[in-house]
């Protein structure tokens, strides 16, 4: 009764481990050298005087927040974050 067990417990782990995979992330498409990145919005790095002279000025601002202080700028169809004067993220409005 025990090797039956034993049996059956081998048998679920292999058909486990056969099922289990994994997936691989391509990410050499990925051009931060560049001023903006292919859906035109500022790339990380940045500082604030580059993307006021690549986009223009922001429609709208808000004060840094925390510590380190994060500020953000809004633009139409986008909005950047910067920790201190450089982007650290920008994101496309809905």
């Amino acid at each position: 009764m025990a090797k039956l067990g034993a049996t059956i417990l081998i048998t679920l782990s292999l058909g486990f481990a056969v099922n289990a995979h994994s997936q691989n992330l391509d990410m050499s498409a990925s051009d931060q050298s560049s001023t903006f990145n292919q859906a035109g919005k500022p790339t990380r790095g940045m500082t604030q005087a580059s993307v006021e002279a690549n986009f223009g000025s922001p429609q709208n601002t808000r004060q840094a927040v925390g510590d380190p202080p994060i500020t953000r700028w809004e633009y139409a169809g986008f909005v950047v974050f910067f920790e201190y004067d450089k982007v650290i993220h920008s994101v496309t409005k809905r």
